[in-house]
């Protein structure tokens, strides 16, 4: 208990001073995506949390409100922009999210919080990502961010889940900036962003790996 509480305690901290020194940025940013993609500069979506609780993630949006002639939103790549391929590339959407680690919904290191509709597709293996507060980075970020495919990024955060520690956790932020600045695993192969989980994975075992590709993005403003 004293543990998870200078964890909560180092977190927020550090979201409010990121939120502090960021802010002269963000305001800019915000008046780009303004500019370019109109109202809301904002995006929110219901994501799963801490024991499969629901909270509203915050990131900065990234793609148009385009839609087909029947009124169905268009694919991922159509509806990214230059100015959100750029955000994503750096992960600056991800900044709005330091709200939600404020706010005790998140930490800055865990499992990337997905939708709420795959709740129903995880097995009880990968169900346990869950136990822990989702994080605006974290271990399968940092192991091939979108580059991998679902049931790899369970693997990476069940073992987190099994090792989680403070040095852990700064392990994970110092690897995330290093591959930011690389800008690796920003999509999947053939996606803008990463494929829908649909589910009917396979059991996987946890196993170790050692840090090598990305950092998490929007998901289309659909999932990751």
């Amino acid at each position: 208990m004293r543990r998870r509480f200078i964890r909560s305690l180092f977190d927020r901290g550090t979201a409010i001073v990121l939120l502090i020194l960021f802010a002269p940025f963000l305001a800019t940013i915000s008046l780009l995506i303004a500019a370019f993609l109109g109202a809301p500069v904002l995006f929110r979506q219901p994501r799963t949390g801490l024991d499969g609780t629901p909270f509203t993630l915050l990131k900065f949006r990234t793609m148009r409100d385009a839609t087909d002639a029947n009124g169905n939103p268009l694919s991922d790549d159509q509806r990214m922009t230059r100015l959100g391929r750029l955000l994503r590339a750096a992960s600056i959407d991800e900044l709005p999210a330091l709200w939600n680690v404020i706010r005790g919904e998140m930490n800055l290191v865990g499992p990337r919080p997905l939708l709420l509709e795959y709740l129903p597709r995880y097995n009880p293996e990968q169900a346990r990502r869950h136990l822990v507060k989702p994080g605006i980075t974290g271990w399968a970020q940092v192991n091939g961010r979108n580059a991998i495919d679902w049931d790899q990024k369970f693997v990476l955060d069940v073992w987190y889940v099994d090792h989680q520690s403070f040095w852990l956790d700064l392990h994970i932020l110092f690897l995330t900036i290093w591959k930011v600045v690389r800008r690796d695993g920003i999509s999947a192969a053939e996606h803008a962003t990463m494929p829908k989980f649909r589910g009917n994975q396979k059991p996987v075992a946890c196993s170790h790996h050692d840090g090598s590709a990305g950092a998490d993005a929007t998901a289309g403003q659909t999932v990751a």
